[in-house]
C-alpha cells in the first residue's frame, strides 16, 4: 500500500479526477503510517459544486478504522482558488474529524494539470 506522506503523492491517486466535467470530492483514508487504506468517491456534484457532509467522510474513515483522511476535489473550469464553501468545509471537516479522533491531513483541489492545498 502505498504511503501518502505529501500533497504530491495523495495527487498520484487523484488522475482519475483530474479531468472530469462536474465535481468529483474523494477521500483517502490512511492508517498511522499514512498507508493508504482506500480511495472512495464521496459525491458527485455538479459544474460547479460538490456538496458534502462531514459524516459521509467520516463514516468511511471510522468504518475503516483510519488514523487519518486526505480529502480532495477536482474544479472543472481549472480555477484552483479555494472558494468560501470549499474554506468552509475544511473547516467542518478538521472540526468534526478532532471531535472523532481522525486527522485531517489535507484537502486537496486538482485541475488537469495543477493542484492546490487548502491546509
Amino acid at each position: 500500500r502505498p504511503i501518502i506522506d505529501s500533497p504530491e503523492k495523495a495527487v498520484e491517486q487523484l488522475s482519475d479526477i483530474r479531468d472530469k466535467k462536474q465535481e468529483y470530492f474523494v477521500c483517502l483514508t490512511l492508517d498511522g503510517a499514512n498507508r493508504l487504506i482506500a480511495k472512495r468517491i464521496i459525491t458527485i456534484g455538479t459544474l460547479t459544486a460538490s456538496l458534502v457532509h462531514p459524516r459521509e467522510v467520516f463514516a468511511d474513515a471510522i468504518t475503516d478504522r483510519a488514523a487519518s483522511v486526505i480529502v480532495a476535489h477536482n474544479h472543472p473550469s481549472g480555477n484552483l482558488e479555494p472558494s468560501e464553501a470549499d474554506r468552509h468545509i475544511t473547516e467542518r471537516l478538521k472540526d468534526a474529524g478532532s471531535i472523532l479522533g481522525v486527522t485531517l491531513n489535507d484537502h486537496i483541489i486538482v485541475s488537469t494539470t495543477r493542484y492546490t492545498s487548502i491546509i
